[in-house]
């Protein structure tokens, strides 16, 4: 094989690398006194148990599916019991994201909060250096695990013959099982993201409502019960589920763009590999360039204000982006012959740099439209403010309305990138637009990573009664963190969609079907049920938030009436109690929406045939997308605009302009909004994104199977008929 391919683990290694020496520097930072240090614990011990409850579960699943993929292996000349390796490996890695994410992030919060009573510019250096570990832990296992399993699977089935070229059909076989590595690493990352959400929003409903609604407390108040589990709840569904989701996006997004490469004949220098290669080269340099991006996140010691903060995270995103596409020109020109044809469309090498630059673009793109709908100062947020005033009602309808025009913009940015990737490069076009994207994902990673860091320090600085400044600076952070969470949703669900696209077409090419007729009743009635299943899985979603706070609500309030002193401060509160009930409601209620994404193509696939799962994987795609932005936005608005209120808000009161606090009426109907909108951006919403490419990506395993499922209703199988009936004749 040519040597070029193992440059593509080292990679891997470099983040790795660069992982081990953040985590060290966090680790050294000062950790604060004894009380800090004491919350800090009960919060990593919350998290821990919860990641070993959840690994149980997750563990017999891994068994039962490896079976599952074992003996659909053994039977298959398209495929290989080998994929129950890939699989345990790509499901061993996701967990293994997640864990690194979560273990940096509970040193990094109590560590961010003793910066913080140095400078605002420190505690940004220590909360992004948390962040910055788990985007290159999480992008170097990915890089690392996928161009491992491509160089062992190539030679163990003879993808490259002894001359150095590719071998089609047996690249073929060693992609195909190489889909199981990308359906692990999904697969755990569905009950990772949906599981760490009921988690962190039990709590964090169950500790709003009783703790600043009903006893007028603030946020993260050491008397209330639930506020350990809330803490808890930022590391297991912001860190540790967002760490195994990105994992996913990531394997899924380069595999899919690897497996339609290898559909195109090329005569290249690599023994017509380059455009295999192509996907996770650019993935190996987007985490150099994402490396040298985090250099760049700087503010100044005087700064106090969010926008310097927004402002440094926002020139090390945009370094990488500039970096990364200056280098895929060379490495595009150097790597791919001038002409390729994929599927009887024909494009060159500078259409796949153009369709490159369409990607970063449409994911730069659906960043800006995402801050803009759920930032503070911003129209969006500004009307939900505004619609507080009038009460309860009226914030849940502002909040409603914002979700759904934002994803009016995202939609046409999506269509046209989608359009002009295809007209770059075809469906190769679109693919690599995809990978492109996703080429900054460790940049991405560190800025999202880094505000729930900033909002646990938040909650030990609160708990710790440290002096008021700390708390203000850690808001200020948190504040950022809020609207970089929901920028980086808009930028997944975006990658999403045309991950999904390539996915869907990869999908096509080995089940054998030229395309979807939705002329067909079979595959019309298939593209009604694919989109229903991303509502059905919200309710189930949103539904196991809303029980498991109700109990959380029930344990709140008895502490409250049967612990004497705990409101005077003077007696512990049971916080144990409440994290036991988000523990066992999130591991309880995950299985339920995880099974639809899995059985729900399977069951389609092998009764009806490959269309009809394509019409299926349509309609979930189209809706998924849509759900997912709608979700986002609107629970980052609400969120955002109780926080105005934490500063004061300004509200037009009879034509003049008045400024509300906290514990004012509308910021009490405001802290209901954000109570809705919980479980939308941080359960249901960012799962969206891993339902529809999950999906995919089942299709996708079994595809060489239903590809002989007969479906006699289609216009082909009816020729086929009727010449064997004119053969018979004869």
């Amino acid at each position: 094989m040519n040597s070029i391919i193992y440059l593509i683990p080292i990679f891997g290694l470099l983040g790795l690398l660069y992982t081990f020496i953040r985590s060290a520097w966090v680790t050294k930072q000062e950790a604060g006194d004894a009380r800090m240090t004491e919350i800090a614990g009960y919060i990593a011990e919350g998290a821990m148990a919860f990641l070993r409850a959840e690994w149980r579960i997750l563990g017999i699943f891994a068994i039962i599916a490896s079976a599952g993929l074992g003996i659909l292996g053994a039977f298959s000349e398209n495929s290989s019991p080998i994929i129950v390796g890939a699989f345990l490996i790509g499901a061993f890695l996701s967990a293994l994201a997640g864990y690194i994410g979560m273990r940096i992030a509970t040193k990094a919060n109590v560590r961010t909060a003793q910066a913080a009573r140095t400078s605002l510019s420190k505690a940004l250096a220590v909360s992004f250096a948390g962040g910055s570990v788990m985007g290159m832990g999480v992008a170097g296992l990915a890089v690392l695990g996928l161009g491992s399993l491509f160089i062992v699977f190539v030679s163990i089935f003879g993808g490259v013959g002894p001359d150095g070229v590719m071998n089609p059909e047996r690249m073929k076989l060693a992609l195909e099982v190489l889909t199981g590595f990308s359906l692990g690493a999904e697969s755990i990352a569905l009950f990772a993201r949906v599981g760490g959400g009921i988690y962190t929003k039990a709590a964090d409903v169950g500790a709003d409502l009783v703790g600043k609604v009903e006893a007028g407390i603030p946020e993260d108040d050491p008397r209330n019960p639930a506020t350990i589990a809330d803490n808890v709840g930022d590391n297991v569904g912001d860190v540790a589920g967002m760490g195994a989701d990105l994992f996913g996006s990531y394997v899924a997004t380069v595999l899919s763009t690897m497996v339609l490469g290898q559909e195109i004949d090329v005569s290249d220098n690599f023994g017509g590999l380059s455009p295999i290669l192509l996907p996770m080269l650019i993935a190996g340099l987007g985490i150099v360039f994402s490396i040298i991006g985090t250099f760049f996140v700087r503010i100044s010691d005087q700064s106090l204000k969010p926008d310097a903060v927004q402002n440094a995270l926002n020139l090390g995103n945009w370094g990488s982006i500039v970096l990364t596409a200056i280098s895929s020109y060379f490495l595009i020109t150097w790597l791919l012959p001038e002409h390729l044809e994929l599927r009887g469309h024909q494009f060159t090498s500078m259409g796949v740099f153009g369709a490159v630059i369409v990607g970063l673009a449409v994911g730069t793109l659906m960043s800006m439209i995402t801050e803009y709908y759920t930032a503070m100062g911003k129209r969006p947020v500004k009307t939900i403010i505004q619609q507080s005033s009038t009460g309860h009602a009226t914030n849940i309808i502002g909040g409603l309305s914002v979700g759904m025009e934002s994803t009016t913009l995202p939609m046409i940015v999506l269509a046209a990138g989608i359009w002009g990737s295809y007209e770059l490069a075809g469906l190769y076009g679109v693919a690599i637009a995809a990978a492109g994207m996703m080429a900054t994902t460790a940049m991405q990673l560190a800025i999202d990573a880094f505000g729930p860091i900033a909002d646990n320090a938040g909650g030990i600085a609160e708990m710790s009664e440290l002096p008021k400044e700390v708390r203000e600076k850690t808001d200020i952070l948190d504040a950022v963190g809020n609207t970089t969470a929901a920028t980086g949703k808009g930028f997944a669900i975006a990658s999403a969609a045309l991950t999904s696209l390539a996915l869907f077409a990869a999908f096509v090419g080995i089940a054998g079907i030229t395309g979807i007729d939705i002329y067909k009743a079979d595959v019309l009635a298939c593209l009604f049920v694919g989109g229903m299943i991303p509502f059905i899985f919200s309710s189930l979603a949103i539904r196991a938030v809303g029980q498991a706070a109700m109990s959380m609500v029930e344990e709140v309030r008895r502490q409250f009436r049967e612990i004497p002193g705990i409101m005077e401060g003077k007696a512990k509160p049971e916080y144990d109690k409440c994290v036991a009930i988000s523990t066992q409601a999130s591991i309880q209620k995950m299985v339920a929406p995880g099974a639809i994404a899995l059985i729900s193509p399977l069951i389609i696939g092998f009764i009806f045939g490959p269309e009809a799962l394509g019409g299926f994987l349509a309609g979930a795609t189209v809706s998924g997308v849509l759900m997912g932005m709608f979700q986002n936005n609107a629970g980052g608005a609400w969120d955002n605009a109780k926080k105005s209120f934490e500063k004061g808000a300004e509200i037009i009161v009879n034509g003049k302009p008045e400024i509300f606090y906290k514990k004012s009426e509308p910021h009490k109907a405001s802290v209901t909004g954000d109570t809705v909108g919980d479980p939308f951006k941080d359960t249901s919403g960012p799962s969206m994104n891993i339902l529809i490419k999950l999906m995919s990506i089942v299709a996708l395993v079994i595809a060489p199977y239903i590809a002989k499922v007969d479906t006699s209703h289609s216009d082909n199988a009816k020729v086929e008929v009727k010449k064997e009936i004119s053969v018979t004749k004869k």
